[in-house]
């Protein structure tokens, strides 16, 4: 089981310390970050928090999936393998 967590439909207000401290009830905290939109620097609405073990990681899952978080309901699960794989062509050509 990956050690990373994926973190989703997160309001615009949480922080990468609100995440950190949410995920340490569970276990050791590696690193939290929320993802930042790279032009308005707003947060896209989700995040991943890195633990150091899997157990940790299935009981933050467990406690924390679908739970309210600064008025949102969260999803918490498992994170997928980054893959470069962004599928259809893309002409570098610009008219």
């Amino acid at each position: 089981m990956s050690k990373k967590i994926f973190v989703g439909n997160l309001s615009f207000e949480v922080t990468d310390f609100d995440l950190e401290d949410l995920f340490k009830q569970h276990g050791e905290v590696l690193s939290a970050k929320v993802i930042l939109d790279r032009d308005t620097n707003r947060s896209r609405g989700f995040g991943f928090v890195e633990m150091s073990s899997d157990g940790s990681v299935q009981a933050a899952i467990d406690a924390l999936n679908g739970t309210e978080i600064k008025g949102r309901s969260i999803n918490v699960s498992v994170a997928k393998e980054k893959t470069d794989d962004r599928g259809g062509f893309r002409s570098r050509n610009r008219y």
